[in-house]
């Protein structure tokens, strides 16, 4: 593997536990963290001091934040709370200067199901563009991920995303690129020389099923070795093989996630798997 990468992790998969997220990363080598569960709280719902108790951990354990894992824009088009939304923004941004964290994730809007999302497209990026006057400035990138549901849940939606606000950054997840039915290689010839850092997370296009790193439709014989070429150096491993605490919050309602059909004694051992079948593909 290339010296220069460096993968983190969403190690709520392998617990909710902090302590055992870093256990977790020192196990399998990560770099450090994408955090979006702190003790069994989503991020959103954590109190200052945990952050800086967290701070102080990842510190000692010689780890650090790479990036705020937040539902910001993980809201109804229609029926969702913005305002409270841009207040939350807020707090996340705080989180990071804390974490000292370079990357804030984010999403542009779940679409009334049935609806063709080029009907709130003015929406969305007025809504984008109010959240990116809140971030400027502060040190902190936005960093905005496709997502199953979405305005950008497509490869020319996150573009036309991207092309609005260059100062957006793209995160590149293959499985949601698979579950709505997007082609993974032709979404990275649209979107590579946009993306910051990938989200390691395979499916298979024919049912959706969430499946090991390089067993899927991800295309990551692909990506990997353009993205390096490219520059590219950062991977976040967010694997979805087994249930885990706060997984049901990450779909919208009704909605599967898909999760893959190995069986593991643990998160732990779940989390170990992945990260050792993605190192496999290097």
């Amino acid at each position: 593997m290339d010296n220069n990468v460096k993968i983190y992790g969403f190690a709520d998969e392998a617990s909710p536990m902090i302590d055992e997220q870093i256990k977790a990363m020192h196990r399998n080598g990560l770099a450090g963290l994408e955090i979006r569960n702190v003790d069994g709280t989503w991020i959103a719902g954590v109190e200052v001091d945990k952050i800086r108790e967290v701070k102080a951990k990842m510190d000692a354990a010689g780890l650090e934040t790479w990036a705020i894992g937040s539902s910001i824009g993980k809201i109804d088009i229609e029926t969702g709370d913005f305002a409270a939304h841009l207040e939350n923004l807020k707090k996340m941004i705080e989180f990071a200067h804390i974490l000292e964290a370079k990357n804030l994730r984010a999403f542009s809007f779940f679409i009334p199901k049935g609806k063709d999302p080029a009907d709130y497209k003015n929406e969305v990026m007025d809504r984008l563009g109010k959240m990116l006057d809140i971030i400027r400035g502060s040190g902190v990138t936005f960093c905005h991920e496709n997502e199953k549901g979405i305005y950008g849940d497509i490869a020319p939606r996150c573009l036309e995303i991207l092309d609005t606000f260059p100062e957006i950054e793209g995160v590149f997840d293959t499985a949601n690129f698979v579950q709505c039915g997007q082609d993974t290689a032709e979404a990275w010839n649209m979107l590579k020389h946009r993306i910051k850092y990938v989200h390691v997370k395979d499916a298979r296009m024919s049912d959706g099923v969430v499946v090991p790193p390089g067993k899927g439709d991800g295309n990551y014989s692909l990506i990997i070795p353009e993205y390096l070429a490219q520059g590219g150096t950062v991977f976040t491993m967010e694997p979805h093989l087994t249930e885990f605490v706060g997984l049901a919050g990450l779909e919208r309602e009704g909605e599967e996630s898909n999760v893959g059909e190995i069986s593991f004694d643990s998160n732990d051992a779940a989390f170990d798997y992945a990260c050792n079948e993605f190192k496999k593909l290097f």
